[in-house]
């Protein structure tokens, strides 16, 4: 734990200096301005840990501030290592036009053919004199005055004159040829910066905003039917109202489960799974809150297998409590469902978190699953999709996982891939159907991108 939580700091504190580079740094010159977002980056940094931590302890005010600017700091990220290759592309042209001006400007003049007897003058300095045609011939070079100094070319001021004063302008008016550069002005990049900054800002809000309206508002409400090779005819239609993930907590309380409950008991299904990751707290805490539980209305019951945060919330107790309201806990272990002259075996496993713990027994896939009649269709409740690897073992037909919350924010659920075998929806892993739902809340940001709150409705089809 102690190594995860120093990585989680290292990575937070990398995150906040490349976003204090690039919005802050990037965008201001030296000044008041920029030291005070730099204290403003340093403070943000500090939020993160401090609301992991205190929202752990009972202070729930960090929660909305925190994990909002945990969002908001995700998506700048991600929008600005997208706009990290446009920008890089867009300096090199300043460049590439910085250096071909400054190229022109190191170039020698001209020098115009010698017509009329006039002063030729070269990049050296030097006057080339006609020739004479006779000893009495005049000319206008002998008005000429005396020529003057040489000019180096590329000086960075014109040579005095005898009074100590400056020249006379050159044929640039005066200006001055290697800081005449105007494609190397640094008010150009200044902008570039500031524009990035502007539109990753302002899409990043944009987007935090829709998906803290998407979290906040009812779940959807998903149909799937999915066969089933062994599932008997006469239970054809078997209907599981499943959900997960309710994550009851600091911004999630009795109405969100109130919505719940009466979203499900619509559903008039035959069966109710709530697969894991209720609460994020204690029953002192969130006792209240998971009341309504009590109410939830099924034919042939409803039940309820352990998730990860559980762990983290009190398991043992949870588990009393969750019984207390009318589910049957199912801890290892498989229930007969005998319904319209035909029988379903359900079982359901611990979360694999548990192993190592000490709070709760680890999932036993053979307790739950082995000496059983092969004959019969069997449905597994686990909370995690990677169950499904060893449950296809013992010949599952199909696993009903929460967990993942579908990603929860796009395009997080790109890493989830790496974890799971199956992010959202309908898969198969090893010959066992796997279906996730994304769960009908949110664990830390209330942002949901990509992967609205779902209640799903599964239906079981005879072949």
């Amino acid at each position: 734990m102690a190594t995860f939580v120093g990585f989680a700091v290292l990575v937070t504190a990398l995150i906040h200096l490349y976003l204090w580079k690039r919005l802050v740094r990037d965008t201001t010159r030296p000044g008041r301005w920029r030291k005070a977002g730099g204290v403003a980056a340093l403070l943000l940094a500090l939020l993160v840990p401090a609301t992991m931590v205190g929202t752990r302890n009972g202070s729930y005010w960090l929660a909305w501030p925190g994990y909002l600017w945990l969002a908001l700091m995700f998506y700048l990220l991600v929008l600005l290592l997208v706009l990290e290759v446009p920008v890089a592309v867009a300096k090199l042209v300043l460049r590439r036009r910085e250096r071909a001006a400054t190229g022109a400007v190191g170039e020698p003049a001209p020098v115009p053919a010698g017509g009329g007897g006039r002063a030729d003058t070269t990049t050296t300095g030097h006057v080339a004199e006609p020739a004479a045609t006779g000893p009495s011939a005049t000319s206008p070079v002998a008005l000429a005055e005396p020529p003057a100094a040489p000019v180096a070319v590329g000086s960075a001021e014109p040579p005095a004159g005898e009074d100590g004063g400056p020249r006379a302008a050159g044929p640039r008016d005066g200006r001055d040829p290697a800081g005449d550069r105007p494609d190397h002005d640094p008010s150009r990049r200044l902008l570039l910066a500031r524009g990035a900054a502007i539109f990753a800002g302002l899409t990043a809000a944009g987007v935090t905003g829709y998906g803290v309206r998407t979290a906040m508002g009812p779940p959807r409400l998903d149909r799937v039917r999915i066969p089933l090779a062994k599932l008997p005819r006469s239970m054809d239609g078997l209907r599981i109202a499943t959900v997960s993930d309710i994550h009851l907590g600091p911004l999630r309380g009795r109405a969100h489960t109130e919505r719940i409950v009466a979203m499900i008991n619509r559903l008039d299904a035959d069966l109710v799974a709530v697969v894991g990751d209720l609460v994020d707290g204690s029953v002192a805490e969130l006792g209240a809150a998971a009341e309504p539980l009590r109410d939830l209305r099924s034919r042939y019951g409803s039940f309820f297998v352990t998730g990860n945060h559980e762990y983290y919330s009190g398991v043992e107790e949870w588990v009393r409590e969750v019984d207390r309201l009318g589910l049957r806990v199912l801890q290892n272990e498989r229930q007969e469902i005998r319904a319209r002259g035909g029988v379903l075996d359900l079982a359901g496993v611990n979360d694999v978190t548990a192993a190592g713990t000490g709070l709760a027994a680890p999932a036993d896939y053979a307790a739950a699953l082995g000496d059983r009649d092969p004959s019969r269709p069997v449905v597994l409740l686990a909370h995690q999709p990677v169950a499904a690897r060893e449950a296809a073992k013992f010949g599952v037909d199909l696993q009903l996982s929460g967990h993942t919350h579908g990603g929860q924010m796009v395009p997080f659920n790109q890493l989830v891939k790496l974890q799971q075998p199956v992010v959202s929806g309908l898969g198969e892993v090893d010959g066992t159907k796997v279906y996730v739902t994304n769960g009908a809340g949110f664990w830390g940001p209330p942002v949901r991108v990509g992967a609205p709150p779902q209640v799903t409705l599964v239906e079981l089809r005879a072949p």
